[in-house]
């Protein structure tokens, strides 16, 4: 299946038919070569995202490599926080940690719960760790001390997020880089809210797609007020712990539309969050189907009449449910010119705003699932637009029902 799926479980329940087990050659079963992946990522940005917009299937199951970078020197465990400072401990906990021993259930989503994202803290004055820079082992809970952090690290910490390629090019080949950057923006999605979460206002954001690595960065300050910002930017309020960590993708299928009022503060999530370079619309069904749009007074108007959905699973990888999902929230924007910044921008916000969505949706009693690999899904031309210019960048499939109840009601 091609979506963010953090909690597919282990052995491949949900491996797509004609898929040989990853780190298997099709037809002979022997283990492929671990050194080298079927297939390469293209150096150019734009290149790879032509080709992840295809409609060219994936090729066969490479190693996926191991699951957390080898960080130098001993683990080391968080300690406890003192007063005033900044628990890092309960703040990776809340956004990043492992809470099974597969690895797979985490706080942040990702496709096929491959987790490439890595991350390194630059440590300051007011942490529960002592200044230095570090590498965090997800699975175990643990830092790896790297060295001195830089001259003029300001208090708090600043989490740099990075990717290995190879975890998520093994399952998606062609298609991994869009994937790769929007689980970035979903790690940084789940350090901002989990920092609310503490108390520690609204975290400073770097998404801005200038830099390859680290791709993104999240700020966080101690908390007390002399530390917090004037102003918080973003609409989404202070979740709970037991929010963030009970986020989980909802299972197929999502039957049930939502409320209009779900509806508007989901949409209204996402606008906050997205940035400049996305425009957001959800695609709903009967009675009055079509794509809504958020407009300026909080109300919703459709932006186009009709049946959307069974096209929309179609381009999302040939995803048969969505097509009866109650709603779908897309990010579009895009256009096939962009440029490396651009790309990078645009999916890391669209990851960072689909995360803020999703605490939104489930918020309001609705089940979600974020889906992330698209493919000819060029919407603004489906709707007589110039073609090209606007392209769906990532989804939040929605409903009001789960799929155990679906039987049942």
């Amino acid at each position: 299946m091609e979506h963010l799926d953090h909690d597919r479980p282990p052995g491949g329940a949900h491996r797509p038919p004609n898929r040989p087990e990853r780190g298997k050659r099709p037809g002979d079963g022997r283990p492929a070569d671990t050194d080298h992946p079927g297939e390469e990522l293209p150096a150019d940005l734009a290149t790879a995202l032509r080709h992840a917009r295809s409609p060219r299937h994936p090729g066969p199951d490479t190693p996926a490599g191991p699951p957390v970078p080898a960080w130098p020197g001993p683990p080391l465990p968080i300690p406890q926080a003192g007063p005033a400072e900044l628990d890092l401990r309960a703040l990776l906990r809340l956004s990043l940690a492992a809470s099974d021993g597969s690895g797979r259930l985490r706080p942040a989503a990702s496709a096929g719960a491959l987790h490439p994202v890595d991350t390194q803290l630059v440590v300051g004055a007011g942490c529960s760790l002592p200044p230095g820079r570090y590498g965090y082992d997800p699975l175990r809970h643990r830092v790896h001390r790297l060295g001195r952090q830089p001259a003029g690290t300001p208090p708090g910490v600043t989490a740099e997020l990075s990717v290995t390629p190879r975890r998520t090019l093994s399952h998606y080949g062609h298609r991994a880089w869009p994937l790769l950057l929007l689980d970035t923006g979903h790690a940084a999605g789940a350090l901002f809210l989990a920092a609310r979460a503490l108390g520690c206002g609204e975290p400073e954001l770097l998404l801005d797609g200038t830099a390859e690595s680290p791709l993104a960065a999240v700020r966080v300050l101690p908390p007390g007020p002399a530390h917090r910002p004037h102003r918080a930017r973003h609409a989404t309020s202070a979740p709970t712990p037991g929010e963030l960590l009970s986020r989980r993708s909802s299972p197929v299928p999502l039957p049930g539309t939502p409320d209009a009022r779900a509806l508007r503060a989901v949409l209204g999530s996402a606008s906050h969050a997205g940035g400049d370079d996305l425009r957001w619309c959800a695609a709903v069904g009967p009675p009055r189907p079509g794509l809504i749009e958020l407009a300026p007074d909080g109300t919703t108007s459709h932006r186009a009449v009709g049946e959307t959905r069974p096209t929309l699973a179609v381009w999302a990888a040939g995803q048969g449910w969505i097509a009866d999902a109650g709603a779908v929230l897309l990010a579009r924007g895009c256009p096939a010119d962009a440029g490396t910044s651009h790309i990078r921008r645009a999916h890391l916000r669209a990851g960072f705003a689909v995360h803020l969505a999703h605490i939104t949706a489930r918020r309001h009693g609705l089940t979600a699932r974020p889906v992330g690999s698209w493919q000819r899904a060029d919407i603004g031309a489906a709707l007589g637009a110039a073609p090209g210019r606007d392209w769906i960048v990532h989804g939040l499939a929605l409903g009001t029902l789960h799929a155990e109840e679906e039987n049942t009601t």
